[in-house]
């Protein structure tokens, strides 16, 4: 099934995403408009994982929600997406890993957004060298935290963990950790 577009138009666009309107015909037969919002880079989500079995957390200050609790992210900024997930873990974390595995891949908001992200687990977790904390502080990251595994299920069980792409990274992660079945 399709929607067939008998018309687009860019309706407001940036460095970072496009929102469109088309008309469309929809599944019915019947016309419609439909507005998609499409980021112009895939983004990145890394679920780092200390020895200590804890996954590093980053509270950031979101223009649109507010506080968010969240795993490190980021646009691919044209890069591979595993070097855009070494740049973000170091810039929002003042962390490297040894190993990383790609777990999975999403799509945000499917219903409405045209975004592809690529998500990543990362241990052997070891200090940047010369880590500023500049890029935290530009992107309002006002906490970066380990928490052990078994308190991120329970802070997803009660809701301190509202961001739908971390919970959906997390659940990539911990399924591919044989954590959740």
């Amino acid at each position: 099934m399709t929607w067939p577009v008998r018309h687009t138009r860019v309706v407001y666009e940036n460095a970072w995403l496009r929102v469109r309107e088309d008309d469309v015909v929809r599944p019915d037969g019947s016309p419609g408009v439909f507005g998609v919002v499409e980021l112009r880079r895939p983004a990145v989500f890394v679920v780092a994982l200390t020895e200590a079995d804890e996954v590093v957390l980053v509270t950031v200050d979101r223009h649109t929600v507010g506080r968010s609790v969240e795993v490190p992210a980021g646009g691919t900024d044209g890069e591979d997406p595993l070097v855009a997930a070494r740049r973000e873990l170091a810039e929002e974390t003042g962390l490297a890993a040894a190993e990383w595995q790609q777990v999975g891949t999403m799509n945000a908001l499917n219903g409405v957004c045209r975004a592809p992200e690529t998500v990543f687990l990362a241990r052997g977790l070891t200090p940047v060298d010369g880590a500023d904390g500049h890029a935290r502080a530009e992107e309002g990251i006002a906490a970066v935290t380990p928490v052990p595994v078994a308190e991120v299920l329970g802070m997803l069980r009660d809701g301190a963990i509202t961001d739908g792409e971390t919970i959906a990274a997390l659940m990539l992660a911990l399924t591919a950790l044989g954590r959740v079945g």
